[in-house]
């Protein structure tokens, strides 16, 4: 029997630290254990960002936008390689080669993928991707660095 790739956002919510209004993942749709991951962010006007960025013209920060692929990355590393220990954090250590092709709005359902490149020790990279229908919207090189959780 085939494995359902599908995860929702009760399964998210055990995986990632992010909670709202900063969990920027809804649902995983695909997942190719150490190669890639498909997820989805379905974009609304009832965003806490929109009331300032912008009032009169509503778009997604780009910042924003990269961290959902991030958080989309951190997923498929958290399932591929369950030997890293829970009591780690993944923080971004840099961003690579970014570019914004397109403005993201309400209403908008963005497609987020991310592609497994490399790791040593405890820096793992990706490639990130966010699109919206067939049209690419931000694309770049992602960072994080495997730290332990200060309490």
């Amino acid at each position: 029997m085939k494995e359902n790739p599908q995860i929702d956002i009760k399964k998210i919510l055990e995986l990632l630290p992010h909670r709202f209004p900063f969990l920027l993942v809804d649902r995983v749709v695909e997942l190719k254990k150490g190669e890639s991951i498909v997820a989805i962010k379905n974009v609304t006007i009832n965003e806490p960002f929109f009331q300032g960025h912008f009032p009169s013209y509503p778009v997604m920060p780009g910042v924003l936008i990269v961290e959902a692929m991030a958080q989309t990355g951190g997923i498929l590393i958290i399932k591929s390689f369950p030997e890293i220990p829970r009591d780690k954090i993944f923080l971004f250590s840099s961003i690579e080669k970014v570019r914004f092709r397109r403005p993201v709005y309400p209403g908008d359902q963005l497609i987020l993928k991310a592609f497994y490149l490399k790791n040593k020790f405890n820096i793992w990279k990706m490639k990130g991707e966010a699109w919206v229908g067939e049209k690419l919207t931000t694309d770049g090189i992602l960072t994080a660095a495997l730290v332990d959780k200060e309490d």
